[in-house]
């Protein structure tokens, strides 16, 4: 047969299956062809870029390395262009029309047994994609070597391709996509530049759409950190994140092991969410070697690091183009873990280097943190040490952290203390702290409603177990007694009449030894869920257990005292007292108790000591 001969050849059978799997079922976005072609034209370049390292005798040597791109919406044509490797006769065909080099047998065996493929940049499954826009494909080609033919391979993706010589070729390969006339979209310039500037903004090599080059941001993560400066940083990230404001901390590492990672991530200036705009989608995008595979890819970082905009590269990755096959791969979990225990220990490091400026961080995006400690069992115990609070150790508006707390407890001490309340001042006011204070014994300060929710689900901390000091069960040492008490007798006569006065409202009263300047406090449960929980479960329409709470009276308490001397001989001013005294108890430990029942109350018992006092 002679060279300027019409060769016509049958696709081989797997070649056929392989289309039929591409165009109906393998792909879910057809704009995928688009980037699919540019990541082709990239490899060839790239093929031609290390081949003129070792080769003198290249076909058009001074041919720049880009791809160009053009678009006719008359003739319902897309032309993807480039000057890399090119493609001899044989090349053709085993590339295109044969299993040799595109890895398709492999791809179908894979697809058959259920797995998930790496197919992005392979040539020949990323070529066939652009089979479900197009009713006919035809490939210009020359070789890099000089004396190679100049060559036309179209097929419309049917049973089979021809192959003749078309003289005048330049090197590398130009691909004429002619669109269906339902796909016609293809061949408008502004949606070719939305596709190029989603998935192929960062190819390695100039893209130019009607002789403008759209590519313009270089894929700095791939850069060593010493090469890229602070103004490059900032420039990417308004760019990435389309925002206005600078980053706060910016993460740039790249890894070989366990996975092949190139990351650059930044934690925005601001919460977003701070300001009512509801749960953000994920900022951070997935790429393999510079192309975009997703910009929003689930299961890539957890659902509480959601705040971070920035790129993630890894060579790894089973990707295939339907996205969701990747979210069940063991990969994308190992890189999951890989990147979120980096990112802890960056803000770790953060905390440690730059206190204020990690405190201003924390003001603005604490609740992530605390989001992960509930959702994240495994990185519990790093999130745990970035949290910040004030405690009976520190000074107005310092804070400390779990880790120094636990180097600062006591010889002998197994648990981390703390108190949920509206403000600190409050905390400290309140009856469940002066016991701790007294003993010297540091109690954390925690501000926010969730804060109690958090440190429930949290429960330890380095060994030592998260105890609420409003809980029953915490065994306190003997303090020296201070003030005149009730004696033994008058105290345990005073205990077993509150007991019968007050069954069936808490569980037991007993004399203790937590109050210092409060008459009463009320002590949940160790085990009874707190009141916030309570709240969640009313909300969702479960059964919210009954709690009763412990009562601890004070017996130095000159209301106590006062109380133990009337029980006997005003006893309807002695059970007005108990009931209020535990009303207040109740309603400061969080239980629900009835706020017209207190104001009641407390006006019966006014109007009784006005009564007797007349």
């Amino acid at each position: 047969m002679s060279k300027t001969e019409t060769e016509t050849r049958e696709f081989h059978a797997e070649v056929r299956q392989l289309l039929d799997i591409v165009i109906h079922s393998l792909y879910k976005d057809r704009e995928i062809f688009i980037r699919e072609l540019i990541s082709n034209a990239s490899d060839a370049l790239e093929k031609l870029r290390l081949t003129q390292l070792t080769e003198n005798d290249v076909f058009e040597p001074d041919l720049s390395l880009e791809i160009n791109i053009t678009t006719d919406e008359t003739a319902r044509t897309i032309t993807i262009s480039d000057y890399g490797i090119g493609m001899t006769r044989e090349e053709l065909v085993e590339n295109l029309g044969t299993i040799a080099h595109s890895g398709t047998k492999a791809f179908l065996e894979k697809i058959k047994d259920g797995g998930k493929p790496d197919v992005i940049g392979q040539f020949g499954v990323g070529f066939y994609s652009a089979y479900m826009a197009a009713d006919r494909v035809e490939v210009f080609t020359h070789s890099w070597r000089e004396d190679a033919e100049h060559l036309r391979w179209e097929s419309d993706g049917a049973s089979g391709y021809t192959i003749d010589q078309v003289e005048g070729q330049r090197r590398g390969a130009r691909l004429v996509v002619h669109l269906k006339e339902e796909h016609a979209e293809f061949a408008k310039t502004t949606r070719v530049r939305g596709i190029i500037e989603r998935y192929s903004n960062f190819v390695g090599f100039p893209v130019n759409l009607n002789g403008e080059r759209v590519n313009t941001v270089d894929a700095i993560w791939l850069k060593s950190k010493n090469e890229v400066t602070e103004e490059q940083y900032k420039e990417f990230y308004q760019f990435a994140a389309h925002a206005m404001d600078d980053p706060r901390y910016t993460m740039h590492f790249a890894a070989d092991a366990p996975l092949a990672i190139n990351a650059l991530l930044f934690v925005p200036g601001e919460n977003a969410e701070r300001f009512g705009l509801g749960p953000q989608p994920s900022g951070v995008g997935l790429y393999c070697r510079k192309v975009m595979i997703d910009p929003h890819p689930e299961g890539l970082l957890p659902e509480w690091l959601r705040f971070l905009r920035g790129v993630i590269d890894s060579e790894d990755l089973p990707l295939n183009i339907a996205r969701e096959s990747m979210q069940d791969s063991a990969l994308v979990r190992k890189l999951n873990e890989v990147l979120t225990r980096r990112f802890l220990k960056f803000l770790d490091k953060q905390a440690k280097d730059d206190i204020e400026g990690y405190k201003e961080f924390y003001q603005r995006f604490s609740r992530f943190l605390k989001e992960g400690i509930v959702a994240s069992p495994e990185h519990q115990e790093l999130l745990a040490g970035l949290l910040r609070f004030n405690s009976s150790m520190t000074e107005g508006e310092d804070v400390t952290s779990l880790p120094d707390y636990v180097d600062r407890m006591k010889d002998g001490q197994e648990e981390i203390y703390f108190l949920v309340g509206a403000s600190r001042e409050a905390i400290e006011k309140g009856a469940f702290f002066e016991g701790f204070k007294a003993r010297g014994l540091e109690v954390a300060f925690f501000t926010e409603g969730v804060d109690e929710y958090v440190l429930e689900g949290l429960r330890e901390f380095k060994g030592k177990k998260l105890v609420a000091a409003n809980r029953a069960g915490i065994e306190l040492e003997e303090l020296p007694e201070e003030g005149e008490s009730l004696s033994e007798q008058e105290t345990e006569d005073l205990v077993s009449w509150l007991n019968s006065a007050l069954d069936g409202r808490v569980s037991r009263v007993d004399a203790g030894r937590r109050l210092v300047n409060h008459p009463m406090v009320a002590l949940l449960p160790e085990e009874a869920p707190n009141a916030q929980m309570r709240a969640m479960m009313a909300a969702m329409g479960q059964d919210v257990p009954e709690t009763k709470a412990k009562l601890e009276i004070n017996p130095r308490h000159s209301l106590i005292k006062r109380l133990a001397s009337i029980q006997d001989s005003q006893r309807e001013l002695a059970d007005k007292v108990a009931k209020q005294l535990t009303d207040h108890a109740l309603l400061a430990a969080g239980l629900e108790i009835s706020a017209s029942d207190v104001s009641e109350g407390m006006t019966e018992l006014l109007e009784k000591l006005l009564e007797d006092r007349e």
